[in-house]
């Protein structure tokens, strides 16, 4: 018997498919070269370890880390659960995401996935075993840090306010410009836009239609755009026109994030009188505020701006429109006919929503207990109308308002059939 002995050949070991991930909050220009220094590090990191292989640097900027929809983020997990990463490394858990659930969500989805993550800077990785429970603790602090330099920058702010220390920003402000002190000088050519709308203001012309004009001249807004009656009624109300300036006009409340709330005496305010040049006098600013309030008046809107279009009429807010979405405005037309016509169709045209229309003699009678989408219906050849609530209609397109009969005459079933009417008849 013979015994011939198969040597083993040896298999070259398989590198490490390795990525890094950086973010820096802001886009000032010091943390762009922040964050080209950290791509260009991390990319010498790699590429120098004989058992890695490069798989790029994905880096976001401008995003804060409580934002899961970071672009390069997520474009790099969706490369880890295509198989194409096996490890990631980050310089700490506050850059990888500053919320605690998204840290281990995204950890232990990917460490499922065999992927792992190692952070730098607490030499925590991900597929250790006790990286998850090191993970937890020291992302509840990384979290808490969050907070914690989140009441500071606003207990800076509350302070720059106190000293009159103002803080705006004129890229989509009409009218002004910065010096190089950081204060406000008037800008000729914007400050004529300001002085006419005030003056059509003052002549009885309405907000939109003076955005309707201006569109019609030509006349650039500051930010490319196209003017809207809510740009001009803003510039009609804001205080900077006459000089002044009103401070914490707005606030975040302690339990949101990225979101602003009108200021209405929940915070602190503060108020600087001639601040800065005027555009318009006090005298003509106050002339336009006493004919917003005038109009406000007539039109049965709360003086504070709460519930525009709401308490008008007993229907106003409650009738919405079928293929938009937005609420129906009552208006006179042709022989001061009085029809409620869809808001959007009002403001920007047949080309912004085709809308909807209905006599008000037509709902004379009914009651309306929740927002109610109308839509046209036909039946024996005559139009007629159905209403459904809000929360029951679907605005995705497969219902359509306007239905054929069928043979026996009756409306064609659909979605629409098991809809629950809010109309009290």
């Amino acid at each position: 018997m013979r015994i011939r002995i198969i040597t083993a050949v040896p298999t070259a070991e398989k590198k490490k498919r390795v990525c890094a991930y950086a973010r820096v909050s802001t886009d000032s220009r010091r943390q762009e070269e922040s964050l080209e220094n950290q791509t260009a590090t991390y990319e010498r990191l790699i590429r120098s370890n004989p058992e890695y292989a490069f798989a790029g640097v994905y880096a976001d900027q401008g995003i804060s880390g409580y934002c899961e929809n970071r672009p390069q983020f997520q474009k790099m997990l969706e490369r880890a659960r295509a198989g194409e990463i096996d490890l990631i490394i980050t310089k700490s858990i506050s850059r990888f995401a500053r919320n605690t659930v998204t840290v281990l969500k995204v950890a232990r989805e990917l460490k499922e996935l065999g992927v792992g993550i190692f952070f730098e800077e607490q030499k925590i990785n991900t597929l250790s075993g006790d990286g998850e429970m090191m993970l937890a603790v020291l992302a509840s602090f990384a979290q808490e840090e969050s907070r914690s330099m989140s009441e500071n920058n606003k207990w800076s702010i509350k302070k720059k306010f106190e000293r009159g220390e103002v803080m705006i920003t004129t890229s989509r402000f009409c009218g002004y410009d910065k010096n190089e002190y950081g204060d406000l000088v008037v800008n000729g050519k914007e400050a004529e836009i300001v002085r006419l709308s005030f003056d059509l203001y003052l002549m009885a012309v309405g907000s939109t239609r003076i955005a309707s004009l201006l569109d019609y001249l030509g006349v650039p807004t500051v930010a490319g755009g196209t003017w809207e009656g809510g740009t001009i009624g803003g510039m009609i109300a804001n205080e900077k026109y006459k000089g002044d300036f009103l401070l914490q006009k707005y606030y975040t409340p302690p339990d949101k994030r990225n979101f602003t709330r009108k200021n209405r005496g929940e915070v602190q305010s503060y108020y600087i009188s001639e601040n800065h040049e005027p555009i318009v006098s006090p005298e003509v600013w106050q002339q336009a505020q006493e004919m917003r309030d005038y109009r406000k008046k007539i039109r049965n809107i709360g003086q504070d701006g709460t519930r525009k279009f709401q308490n008008r009429y007993p229907l106003s807010g409650m009738l919405i429109c079928p293929y938009c979405g937005k609420t129906l405005r009552r208006r006179q037309v042709y022989k001061k006919k009085i029809q409620w016509l869809c808001s959007t169709y009002i403001e920007h045209g047949k080309q912004a929503c085709k809308g909807i229309r209905i006599d008000d003699a037509e709902l004379a009678g009914l009651h309306v207990t929740g927002q109610t989408v109308v839509e046209e219906v036909l039946k024996d050849g005559k139009k007629h109308y159905r209403y459904t609530s809000k929360a029951e209609f679907d605005f995705t397109g497969e219902s359509q308002p306007e239905r054929p009969e069928d043979t026996d005459g009756s409306v064609l079933p659909g979605v629409n059939r098991p809809r629950r009417t809010v109309i009290k008849l």
